[in-house]
C-alpha cells in the first residue's frame, strides 16, 4: 500500500540533494568577486609592465611618479589614476581553467600574456599578475595570479575572467605614460624665439 505523503517526502529529499550537488558544481566554477589585488596601495613604488619584448618601469620618488630611465618625459597623472582605481580594483570573477596546460589558450601563459609586478619600497614583489584577451568577449580580460597575499596555490593555478577589460591601462608605452614637460617645452620655445644660442 503506497503512503502518498512518504512519496512525497522522497521526492522532495531527491530534488534537495539534487539542489545541493548542481550548487556544489556551479561553485568549483565560480569564485566571489573580490579585487585581484588586497594590499595597501600606498605600499607601492615600483611598477614593472612587460608585453612579450616590451617593458616599462615606473617608480615613486618621493610622491611623485617618474619613468625610469627617460628624463625628457613626466608621467600622465590620469594614467597612474587608472592604473590604480580600476587595474589593481579589476575583480577576478568566473573560474575558466585550473590546469596550466590551458594557460595559453586564455594567453596567459609566461610568453603571451601581459605581465604586471608591483614592487614595494623594501624591493619586495607584492603582487604580480599575468593578463590575457580574451578572443571573443572584448568586455573582459583574463587574470592568472602569480604572486598575492593569502593565496593558496591552487588560487595561483587558476585563470579567472575579470569584472571589466583593464588590459589596455597596461601599455609598455613611454609616450603613453609620460608627456613631455610642459615647463621644459615653453622654456625651448621662448629660447628659440629670442634666438638663444643661434
Amino acid at each position: 500500500m503506497n503512503n502518498p505523503l512518504r512519496n512525497i517526502l522522497i521526492a522532495a529529499f531527491i530534488l534537495l540533494a539534487l539542489f545541493i550537488i548542481t550548487s556544489k558544481k556551479e561553485n568549483a566554477t565560480f569564485t566571489k568577486s573580490n579585487s585581484i589585488f588586497s594590499s595597501n596601495k600606498t605600499d607601492i613604488s615600483k611598477i614593472m609592465i612587460q608585453q612579450g619584448q616590451n617593458s616599462i618601469q615606473i617608480n615613486k620618488i618621493d610622491t611623485t611618479w617618474h619613468i625610469a630611465g627617460n628624463d625628457t618625459l613626466v608621467i600622465r597623472q590620469n594614467r597612474i589614476e587608472d592604473l590604480f582605481g580600476k587595474v589593481l580594483d579589476v575583480k577576478r570573477t568566473t573560474i575558466r581553467s585550473k590546469k596550466e596546460s590551458n594557460w595559453i589558450n586564455y594567453s596567459v601563459d609566461d610568453s603571451t600574456g601581459t605581465h604586471l609586478a608591483l614592487i614595494n619600497t623594501e624591493d619586495k614583489t607584492i603582487g604580480y599578475y599575468i593578463f590575457g584577451r580574451s578572443k571573443t568577449d572584448w568586455a573582459h580580460n583574463f587574470v592568472r595570479i602569480r604572486i598575492g597575499e593569502n593565496l593558496s596555490e591552487d588560487v595561483l593555478k587558476n585563470v579567472y575572467e575579470t569584472s571589466e577589460s583593464v588590459i589596455h591601462h597596461l601599455n609598455t608605452s613611454t609616450t603613453y605614460w609620460g608627456e613631455k614637460n610642459p615647463v621644459i617645452e615653453l622654456e625651448s620655445i621662448k629660447s628659440d624665439s629670442l634666438g638663444v644660442g643661434a
